[in-house]
């Protein structure tokens, strides 16, 4: 019989502290108050980026739909859209919305303080019609990435907007995404739908005449109609007819070219 095996006895650790050994700091929590501070900035950062690439998208994608289109899908008057390239549209359109819009287009970075100041001079008066003094690339930046409608934070957020498109997209870009996707009746988008649709035939060949009236709709296109106008939209429409030779004279339409 052979001997039995010894057993290994079990092992004991004994911790010996070391006389002035400390234990490891815990790291001290993030108050609630730098924990929303974070998400702010992160939201803000996300934002940035997401804003630019967006943009910097649509400087060579044309915009496939935009949130007034959607609420007038929403409302039940559909969409009707027809994209045409600038080098295509009749040279009289961009000029008859330059001399109804903001004839100095070619010349200010997006905003036109000048007109920003004298409607505040006009708004002041307390008349009933308050005026704006929005310019086309404040238009194109509001029609394209926002919504409808006034309020301070939607107005940063159009000049913001009307930032980048100047920085990025440039004036000929700008005036062809604004003569394709302003709204020029109701549910149509673009003045090759509003040619179509008022005068039987594309913005490709425009009479002055014609260019002025779909720009007189622009304003209240759900209002106003270049077919048979009356009043004020008749009216509008020859002085803008009459200011459309101005505007090529004068070289005001001189960065579309």
């Amino acid at each position: 019989m052979q001997p039995p095996r010894a057993t290994r006895a079990p092992q004991v650790t004994t911790r010996v502290d070391t006389p002035g050994a400390e234990a490891a700091p815990k790291r001290p929590r993030k108050t609630l108050r730098r924990r929303i501070l974070g998400w702010i900035v992160k939201a803000i950062l996300i934002f940035v980026i997401g804003s630019v690439l967006w943009v910097a998208a649509l400087r060579f994608i044309n915009p496939p739909i935009t949130f007034t289109m959607i609420g007038d899908i929403v409302g039940g008057h559909g969409v009707t859209k027809r994209w045409m390239s600038l080098d295509r549209i009749d040279a009289s359109m961009a000029r008859a919305a330059i001399a109804a819009e903001d004839g100095r287009f070619c010349e200010h970075n997006g905003f036109d303080y000048k007109a920003i100041a004298a409607a505040a001079a006009r708004n002041a008066t307390g008349k009933k019609r308050i005026r704006g003094g929005s310019t086309i690339s404040q238009q194109t930046a509001k029609n394209v990435f926002l919504w409808q409608g006034g309020g301070y934070f939607r107005k940063g957020l159009e000049a913001w907007f009307t930032l980048l498109i100047e920085n990025i997209w440039g004036k000929r870009r700008i005036m062809e995404v604004y003569l394709n996707v302003a709204e020029t009746g109701i549910g149509t988008y673009g003045v090759n739908a509003g040619a179509m649709r008022y005068f039987k035939h594309d913005a490709s060949r425009m009479t002055d005449r014609e260019a002025a009236l779909i720009a007189a709709v622009l304003p209240l296109p759900k209002e106003r109609a270049a077919i048979d106008p009356r009043g004020f939209t008749r009216r509008y429409g020859n002085s803008i007819n009459r200011r459309i030779g101005v505007v090529a004279g004068d070289g005001l339409d001189a960065c579309l070219r």
